[in-house]
């Protein structure tokens, strides 16, 4: 965990272009594979709760996860239960994917910031020269 979230710290220099690059291509592969697992799991319990045919579990699965509501009517209870569940997890997950995908920008532009400001050195003393 500490790989996707170390960043340089404000005393270091703003990142190299490539490393920034490698940072939004790394986050944009994780939240590449969550929407995948996300989309098994979801597929998984249509065609189980529901007794959907794959190809229906699945745009079940993706309407819910994209926010767009589902396709098909849902019959049985467990049907509902899990598709509530699942589309609070799928609520939960676009926030979390946003953020994987905003925060290499987002640290970018407020290390600039602070580079900036940090340019010169004040004493320790808290006197200024």
């Amino acid at each position: 965990m500490r790989r996707i979230l170390h960043y340089e710290s404000r005393r270091q220099p703003v990142a190299s272009p490539s490393v920034f690059l490698g940072r939004i291509t790394r986050n944009a592969v994780y939240s590449v594979a969550l929407v995948a697992l996300s989309l098994v799991i979801g597929t998984l319990g249509y065609s189980y709760f529901e007794n959907m045919r794959a190809i229906d579990a699945f745009a079940n699965a993706s309407m819910i996860l994209a926010s767009m509501g589902p396709l098909t009517p849902l019959m049985t209870d467990g049907g509902k239960i899990f598709a509530s569940i699942y589309a609070i997890f799928s609520g939960f997950l676009l926030i979390g994917i946003s953020t994987l995908m905003l925060a290499p920008i987002f640290h970018r532009i407020l290390h600039r910031f602070h580079v900036e400001d940090g340019d010169v050195d004040e004493p320790r003393n808290g006197k200024k020269t």
